[in-house]
């Protein structure tokens, strides 16, 4: 398939929803340990203060796949690609689910983190398939798929870590991705770039895409204060959930499912940006994103709810946002799509590392209202960038 022209017709309904499942399953390998690291803290000698070291590294480990592997998206054979970092993926699962000392454990899961980028060579692929007039419907609905499989992956390792110990969580992960493999090997179009470069003119071009396109800068740094808000949440909220309401593992899994309710504005996104609506719809966003996490505040016999709501609330924003700056930066320059997404999903996940890793300190020393008040900010600095590049 060449990679400089635009597929001729849609894609069809079938491969969209394939692209959709495997998006999922290999994004949701990031967030497994997200719910449970007050379980495998101790049994792999980590302290309850450093247990969101592991979240945090994980993210660390995507980011710098995400700016070192998926630039070869513009490359090499992207399928090729797909199949050497599911099958990494599965290898660094199975290596979480057997180690037992504190090096070790949080090793393989920057390399988890690391291999766990096919997801962003995947995304492109399918906007290099669909036609513009329905890229962004298209990437929504795959970007669907995808946050449920983020926002599913923490109900299921949650219940399955109660009934069966965190290590089988790991095993059972590896199996589904390398299922997953399978079907991308099978299934999937094959897609050859025609961009002829080496590896370190790939990697040094990066920085004139960046220098080039303010939209590309501004979409980063928009989502990528919000991705810090939304990891602070989803790494402090099982610590409130367990400490202060005494909630089981299984019971923080079924929390954690009701913010996948949020995963339905991925297709919306896509939608309102196809008709060009992006900026009051990120405006939108940043509100909601701002005013989700004043609702956890409250405490007493609703606070779990309360809390449901800004999980809820948050997801919604965040991945209408996503989506939102997806369609904007894949429309800039056709042949330069998977270092542009590189770009914009190595901020997110530096974002999301900083958030995940501030998540323990902030809620050992200020409880839940420090993470209020850092997740608000957060969200609300997003918003100012968004008005200042408005005005200019």
């Amino acid at each position: 398939m060449n990679g400089a022209r635009p597929a001729a017709a849609p894609m069809s309904g079938a491969l969209v929803a394939l692209f959709s499942l495997c998006a999922g399953v290999l994004v949701a390998n990031l967030y497994y340990a997200q719910p449970i690291i007050e379980m495998i803290a101790p049994a792999v000698g980590l302290s309850a203060q450093s247990a969101s070291v592991i979240v945090s590294l994980t993210q660390i480990g995507y980011a710098i796949g995400l700016f070192f592997l998926v630039p070869l998206a513009d490359l090499l054979e992207n399928r090729r690609l797909l199949t050497i970092s599911g099958v990494a993926a599965a290898v660094s699962l199975v290596g979480a689910a057997t180690a037992s000392q504190p090096g070790m454990f949080l090793l393989v899961s920057l390399l988890l983190g690391l291999s766990s980028v096919s997801v962003q060579i995947l995304i492109p692929l399918a906007a290099h398939l669909a036609p513009e007039a329905l890229r962004g419907r298209t990437v929504g609905t795959i970007m669907g798929g995808l946050l449920s499989g983020i926002l599913l992956s923490r109900p299921l390792s949650s219940m399955l870590a109660q009934y069966f110990g965190w290590r089988a969580v790991f095993y059972i992960a590896a199996a589904m991705t390398l299922v997953t493999v399978a079907i991308i090997v099978t299934t999937l179009p094959r897609r050859t770039p025609e961009h002829r470069a080496t590896y370190a003119g790939l990697i040094a071009s990066l920085w004139h895409l960046f220098t080039r396109h303010a939209v590309l800068r501004q979409r980063s740094l928009y989502q990528g204060l919000l991705f810090a808000a939304f990891s602070l949440f989803w790494t402090a909220a099982p610590l409130e959930l367990a400490g202060r309401y005494g909630l089981s593992q299984s019971q923080i899994g079924i929390f954690a499912l009701v913010g996948a309710l949020g995963a339905i504005a991925a297709p919306v996104a896509g939608r309102l940006a196809d008709a060009g609506y992006t900026r009051i719809a990120s405006y939108l966003a940043m509100v909601a994103a701002a005013l989700s996490f004043i609702p956890g505040i409250a405490g007493g016999a609703g606070g779990v709810y309360w809390l449901a709501l800004t999980g809820v609330v948050l997801d919604f924003a965040v991945q209408m946002n996503m989506v939102l700056g997806q369609r904007a930066i894949y429309a800039l320059d056709a042949a330069s799509r998977g270092r542009l997404n590189a770009l914009y999903m190595t901020a997110i996940f530096a974002g999301g590392a900083v958030g995940s890793a501030l998540a323990s300190t902030l809620y050992t020393h200020l409880g839940w209202t420090g993470v209020v008040v850092a997740g608000s900010g957060l969200a609300l600095l997003s918003l100012a960038a968004l008005a200042l590049a408005s005005r200019r």
